[in-house]
């Protein structure tokens, strides 16, 4: 049986790994595709696909990543089969970078007043395309030993509430499943248990905002699920004829714990659930 991973990150975006790397990475998993998820961004599908295309033996999807607001909570949708090559996609995806860098120049002043030196370079680290995350601030605060680890960079620095956090540009629902549909892409909500919502929650976002907005599916299948977590979602998914996807959410050293294509180790997404989003895509 053939295996799959639908949502995996480069450092296009706050991966460790370039696109060319990842699809070694990939491949050498035993993968047979997995989808270039990266946030904000599809900097890195051209690149991850034409070394894909040259060592072989490895389908690239292009995909992206992009964040919103769901009341308070920060949701995440993944477009699939994106048009990386669309002109308003990609004009809208560089206006929401342009609101990310503010933010985040704002973030480092933050630091920076507190008496704690952070720059913009060491943020991207070498990489000057790099779409900077909270992931960014948490690595540096660790190198520069303010911080032992990730976890407590975010509990102490960059989680909501803390002193440093500031919220992204409140972009909605609406407009990120738009861009997505727009360009061509399949929209997925990724790992829907992560914002600290109740099954029944999870079910009233589905059925109140996103699927009437175009959602075509879920990704039942992640890292940090237990079986039971994904037959849940899984019920819910075909409850609403939606699709169900999955992914690993690897980042590289960014999240250590996490490999691309089986996550802590448990992860196995099969070749069967892309036949099916493919079906899907034939038919719409």
């Amino acid at each position: 049986m053939n295996y799959i991973d639908l949502h995996v990150h480069s450092n296009a975006s706050d991966g460790s790994f370039s696109p060319e790397e990842v699809v070694d990475l990939a491949k050498n998993a035993g993968l047979s595709t997995f989808a270039l998820t990266d946030h904000d961004t599809i900097d890195g599908i051209e690149k991850a696909q034409e070394y894909a295309k040259k060592i072989g033996g490895i389908e690239v999807i292009p995909g992206t990543e992009l964040s919103c607001y769901y009341g308070d909570r920060e949701i995440h949708i993944v477009g699939l089969f994106v048009d990386y090559q669309n002109s308003a996609f990609c004009k809208a995806l560089e206006d929401l970078k342009i609101a990310r860098e503010q933010r985040n120049q704002q973030m480092v002043q933050k630091f920076v007043d507190a008496g704690i030196p952070l720059t913009i370079e060491e943020l991207k680290h070498g990489n000057p395309n790099s779409v900077i995350t909270r992931a960014h601030f948490a690595r540096v605060l660790v190198e520069k030993g303010i911080c032992k680890d990730k976890k407590e960079a975010f509990e102490k620095y960059l989680g909501i509430g803390c002193p440093f956090y500031l919220p992204k540009p409140k972009v909605t629902p609406e407009h990120v499943l738009s861009l997505i549909l727009n360009a061509g892409g399949t929209a997925i909500l990724a790992h829907p248990y992560s914002y600290k919502l109740s099954r029944t929650e999870v079910e009233h976002l589905l059925d109140e905002t996103l699927v009437p907005l175009g959602l075509a599916g879920m990704e039942c299948y992640y890292s940090t699920y237990d079986n039971g977590q994904t037959q849940e979602l899984r019920s819910i998914a075909y409850k609403r004829n939606l699709l169900v996807s999955g992914g690993s959410d690897f980042h590289g050293a960014v999240k250590p714990d996490i490999s691309i294509g089986t996550g802590r180790g448990n992860l196995r997404i099969p070749e069967k659930i892309l036949i099916t989003i493919k079906e899907y895509r034939n038919f719409i």
